[in-house]
């Protein structure tokens, strides 16, 4: 009998399977430990793997709690902030507005509580989006990334979106400034050059803008080079009130005066009129007019109401007063009946030579010894 056969040990046959005619392969092979020195040894080994890094990882671990941590909280903590800076000045405003009320100046409530909130709404995205950027740089750093590319490609992107969409930046920029300085409002009346009409919504990007004709404009805000607002402080109306050139003008200012005195005690006239109305005087003399200028400050946007309805009221006045907007003309005098006599006639003398040079032509005179015809009939 031979020798028995013995297979080749566990974790040796591998190596023999893996090698060939072409010698030994490029990746090793896998070995398992079979014995209890070689298990011992595995076990060491990954406990001193372990050893050497659960500080590192334990240590990353908790950097990355606290930096999200620190991150939440500070968020939370100027946004915080950031409300309560808005709400202070809200009140300051409204103290300083009924202290100006006195001065004409316009009292929004809604406007204004508006502006703060979009204020406070582009606050705190800021904050949020530095703190937030800021802790995922920190936290990527913890993870051992290398942030110079990352911020390098950043820088590049950036700087390729920024002539990309300088537009857009400029648009956004001007919208900020713009809500933040409170130059317009929704409601109000304003002119951009561009269009003029009253603002609907009031964007970081565009603003919204309903004509005098009922067409919506949509105006960019980069592109707002001036800003006429017709709705803050105070409007003017103005009225040219044509007399005839006969009446007393003291008499007719002292009327308007009057009249204007009982229209700003009647609604809702006593709210549109901020300031007694004013003669201001002559403004033009014709030969049979004289126009006088009236001016009253009104309340921001009503200044054509107030211009209607003052107008509507002093015609009436002038109804009642007797007042004449205009001088009749006066017809010329008739004076006594004037006898009516031809100019003398050239042709009344028969003797002149006119006459003469007009009388017909007498005709000629024939002989019955010339006359053919009778010489035919005599035998």
């Amino acid at each position: 009998m031979g020798a028995p056969h013995r297979s080749a040990p566990y974790g040796r046959f591998p190596e023999r399977m893996a090698s060939g005619p072409a010698g030994p392969a490029e990746t090793p092979a896998l070995k398992l430990p079979t014995s209890t020195a070689d298990v011992s040894n595995s076990t060491r080994q990954a406990a001193g793997w372990l050893d050497n890094h659960w500080q590192n990882w334990v240590e990353g671990g908790v950097r990355i709690v606290v930096i999200l941590v620190l991150a939440l909280v500070l968020r939370a903590l100027v946004r915080k902030l950031i409300s309560q800076l808005i709400t202070r000045m809200t009140r300051d405003n409204e103290h300083e507005a009924e202290i100006s009320r006195l001065g004409g100046l316009l009292v929004n409530t809604e406007r204004r509580h508006q502006r703060s909130a979009a204020i406070g709404s582009v606050l705190r995205s800021v904050a949020s989006f530095s703190i937030m950027g800021t802790a995922a740089l920190m936290i990527l750093s913890a993870l051992g990334m290398d942030l110079a590319p990352l911020l390098a490609s950043a820088g590049v992107a950036g700087v390729a979106i920024g002539f990309g969409a300088r537009n857009l930046v400029t648009d956004f920029l001007s919208g900020v400034f713009m809500i933040m300085e409170d130059q317009y409002g929704v409601g109000d009346e304003i002119d951009t050059g561009v269009a003029s009409g009253t603002v609907l919504e009031v964007g970081l990007r565009v603003t919204k803008l309903r004509g005098a004709t009922g067409e919506i404009w949509y105006i960019r805000n980069g592109e707002v080079k001036r800003i006429a607002n017709m709705s803050q402080g105070w409007s003017t109306a103005t009225v040219d009130v044509q007399v005839g050139y006969r009446e007393d003008l003291q008499r007719v200012e002292e009327l308007i005066l009057r009249t204007a005195e009982e229209l700003a005690k009647d609604a809702p006239w006593d709210e549109l009129l901020w300031e007694p109305v004013r003669v201001l005087g002559v403004e033009s003399v014709a030969a049979e007019t004289v126009v006088l200028r009236v001016e009253a400050k009104t309340m921001p946007g009503k200044a054509p109401i107030v211009t209607r309805g003052l107008r509507q009221r002093l015609k009436a006045a002038f109804d009642l007063a007797g007042i004449k907007l205009r001088e009749e003309p006066t017809p010329p005098a008739a004076g006594p009946a004037a006898v009516e006599t031809a100019p003398p006639s050239a042709l009344s003398d028969p003797a002149s030579a006119r006459s003469l040079a007009t009388r017909p032509i007498p005709l000629p005179v024939q002989h019955p010894v010339d006359d053919p015809l009778n010489q035919a009939k005599t035998p």
